[in-house]
């Protein structure tokens, strides 16, 4: 994952600008309001014991999985959220780092692998977005991921996150060559589809103009990436939620939030921690 995005990070943003990530934010905080236990700073009741201030600290955390440059992750700051940041690309996060700063913000990011990530306690919320998931290609890794995020959960928290189906890698994008052309960065994305293991690589060449700034440079640098993503079924998915020990609580089809068909290209999740038992004093879902 880590050598996929690093020219990339550079204009990674500029080629998603067509992603509302405040529609994602809205989705993402009705689905906390509905199902979790976190709470942004202004609807917090007040703690007055040392023991209560941590607890509602890890309970009102929101960690971002693979948070990228941290759009998403900021949006949710703005709103009041305590948030906190992991990827793996330091070129991303260097990014996610500058819009905080800008944004005058105090997000904790950690340069950390989404399956290996280490926290001092516990979070309220976990959310992954933008199909992040999809870049663990093991069911070893899937399995190893859900469990992680089961240790660092908070009694009762839940787990936010979308996949993209094995539909769309077969029948959607699988073999396909996607280009995107812009005054001063294009890319050409080749696509490979392998049925035998649900894998599909992407072959990534960038055309990044060498000095973005100056409106007379014509020379541009060519970059190469290459990024593997597998296709997953929402039966797949269910079984390594489960087998994690975490308890599904609702799914929806991403683009349209309605239910889940054969033809959903991204599949909007949500999982909870049903074992570890609530403090004395703590209401849970």
């Amino acid at each position: 994952m880590y050598e996929s995005y690093r020219s990339f990070a550079s204009v990674y943003d500029e080629f998603m600008d067509g992603t509302d990530y405040a529609e994602t934010a809205d989705r993402i905080q009705d689905l906390i309001t509905r199902f979790g236990l976190s709470k942004p700073t202004q609807k917090r009741t007040g703690a007055s014991e040392a023991r209560d201030v941590l607890l509602a600290a890890e309970k009102n955390l929101v960690v971002d999985l693979a948070c990228g440059t941290g759009k998403l992750t900021e949006i949710l700051a703005d709103r009041g959220y305590d948030v906190m940041g992991i990827d793996l690309s330091e070129e991303m996060l260097q990014i996610a780092l500058e819009r905080r700063d800008r944004m005058r913000h105090r997000t904790l990011y950690l340069c950390q692998d989404m399956r290996e990530f280490e926290l001092y306690g516990t979070a309220g919320t976990f959310i992954s977005t933008g199909d992040s998931v999809n870049y663990l290609l093991t069911d070893r890794d899937m399995e190893t991921f859900f469990k992680r995020v089961n240790t660092f959960l908070f009694p009762r928290g839940i787990f936010i996150f979308d996949f993209k189906t094995l539909y769309l890698y077969k029948e959607v994008i699988g073999d396909r060559t996607i280009a995107e052309d812009r005054d001063d960065c294009s890319f050409i994305w080749d696509n490979w589809f392998d049925e035998e293991t649900n894998i599909n690589e992407y072959d990534l060449s960038l055309f990044i103009k060498e000095d973005r700034e100056d409106p007379d440079d014509n020379r541009f640098r060519k970059y190469q990436e290459i990024h593997r993503q597998r296709g997953y079924t929402l039966e797949e998915m269910k079984a390594f939620a489960e087998r994690a020990g975490l308890e599904w609580i609702t799914e929806a089809d991403s683009e349209t939030m309605g239910p889940v068909t054969e033809k959903s290209e991204r599949i909007l999740c949500v999982v909870r921690e049903k074992d570890k038992k609530l403090p004395p004093g703590v209401i849970g879902k």
